[in-house]
């Protein structure tokens, strides 16, 4: 059992009312999860403020309580300790709780606006068929071993991660590959971490919803790097403006990978197709099955990767060529009758919109006609919708704008807000269809043979939410289901 003055450790401490030689035996920032020998840390939320639960956390039994502002009434019974943030509190208090389980294992965090999930899960899958025991933590799931845990989170509370880490410890993982979101960073889910190495992927329009400008969204992401110890590595893409910038205060050692700069690691697509590409990576040719020059950089960042980790260059390379496509990341079917394709990707943000719509209209040829079927979420950054629209109708043939999870806006407003981007000469590829299965199906009808569907934003999610309520809704079901059914 554990002591409170010892879970308060590097924690920034204002006041102590009560003693600190108490044992706790769990940390929640939740009231309803309070129990007997619990320590409740109260955090400010943009919704949601853990101060006015207080009470009811310790009418719960929580012995204990972590606030920025202390009650008006202290018990006296109850030990109360003020901090400068919460949120950090909450992050040492995690790790110090499960005995900073980070230190055990070698852990990569990956950053950046596109990327983090395929270069996270693709190294977890790496370096488990090289034979090691290895955990995951992603926008998808948590793995530990062959064990899978569902998230909700690109980067989870500092709870769950220390949770999931300490289990990584206790069964003996040796890498854990991590995604690390701009929010995950902002809200210190992270801090208190022990990262050996990090990844910047790249930087576009994302999440302005949440931070204040871009440059406040970039220096978000640089934190991460400003922060990684001197004992680590960090890789960074020079194709990006932002690769240098975020590397600037780093203690970490510094790489870099490109495929248009010099790097010290470089890779060139001699060949592409929708069954994959051939690449060479510093001067070594290697097959891959994934496809697009987005993903050449995301497995250029995986074997710079495996690489500072240690893995000789042949086996790097024969992994490399083994895996597969990360679920709703350029997934793609093929009808059986009309060989019409299908392809689902997560593809949220215009630039990685963008650069699946140019992949596409790389390989495909002049006879075959690209649909997409794309939208954009609801209660998040509007400044992206017109971008996309104007993408969407640029890159492709004929576009059908529809509901991704409108969430609590009115679907028919956001259609609207991404209409605003399709240039004039463009309005005659387009249409409006809000009930996304009715537009996917539209677009199933409208194809021909060979003809190519791109289904855009929802990827991997399994759900549509509306009104705060989720709805089962697979893209990939439904657009395989459709085609199979539609062209017999």
């Amino acid at each position: 059992m554990k002591q409170l003055k010892d879970i308060l450790y590097k924690v920034a401490i204002e006041v102590v009312k009560g003693k600190t030689q108490i044992p706790i035996d769990d940390i929640v920032f939740d009231s309803r999860k309070a129990k007997e020998n619990s320590v409740f840390v109260a955090i400010k939320g943009a919704k949601m403020d853990g101060h006015q639960y207080i009470n009811q956390a310790l009418e719960n039994k929580a012995v204990a309580v972590v606030c920025e502002v202390l009650p008006e009434n202290l018990k006296e019974e109850i030990t109360y300790v003020k901090v400068e943030d919460s949120k950090e509190a909450l992050a040492f208090m995690s790790a110090n709780f499960y005995e900073n389980p980070s230190e055990n294992l070698k852990l990569i965090g990956v950053t950046g606006t596109n990327g983090k999930t395929t270069i996270s899960s693709l190294l977890y899958e790496m370096f488990a068929k090289a034979g090691f025991k290895t955990g995951l933590i992603s926008t998808v799931n948590i793995k530990v071993n062959e064990l899978e845990f569902p998230n909700n989170l690109t980067t989870p509370d500092s709870l769950t991660i220390n949770k999931h880490i300490n289990m990584m410890s206790q069964k003996g993982v040796e890498y854990c590959f991590m995604e690390v979101s701009s929010h995950g960073i902002d809200q210190k889910r992270t801090t208190g971490l022990h990262f050996a190495g990090g990844i910047f992927t790249n930087l576009s329009h994302d999440h302005l919803d949440y931070h204040p400008s871009f440059s406040a969204y970039r220096n978000v992401k640089k934190k991460f790097f400003d922060e990684l110890p001197k004992s680590a590595f960090a890789i960074t893409n020079i194709d990006d403006k932002n690769g240098q910038f975020v590397l600037q205060n780093t203690k970490a050692e510094k790489n870099t990978y490109a495929l248009k700069s010099a790097a010290d690691y470089t890779a060139k697509i001699l060949e592409s197709s929708f069954q994959g590409m051939l690449l060479n990576i510093n001067n070594q040719e290697v097959w891959t099955k994934l496809i697009g020059s987005f993903n050449a950089y995301n497995l250029l960042a995986i074997y710079a990767t495996a690489d500072k980790l240690g893995l000789e260059t042949i086996e790097n390379l024969k992994l490399i060529s083994e895996l597969e496509a990360v679920e709703g990341r350029f997934e793609y079917f093929v009808s059986p009758k009309d060989k019409i394709t299908s392809i689902v990707d997560y593809a949220h943000t215009p630039d990685a919109l963008k650069n699946v719509l140019q992949t596409i209209n790389a390989i495909r040829s002049k006879n075959e006609e690209l649909i997409t079927v794309v939208g954009c979420g609801g209660d998040r950054d509007k400044n992206k919708r017109p971008e996309m629209g104007k993408i969407a109708a640029q890159l492709s043939d004929k576009v059908i704008y529809t509901s991704d999870n409108p969430r609590t806006e009115d679907p028919e407003e956001i259609i609207k807000d991404i209409e605003q981007g399709v240039e004039a000469q463009y309005f005659h590829k387009t249409l409006s269809i809000v009930n996304r299965k009715e537009a996917i199906k539209t677009a199933c009808v409208m194809a021909k043979e060979n003809d190519i569907i791109l289904v855009a934003g929802k990827g991997h999610e399994t759900y549509q939410e509306i009104h705060g309520k989720r709805h089962h809704f697979d893209d990939m079901e439904i657009i395989t289901d459709l085609l199979i059914a539609l062209k017999k």
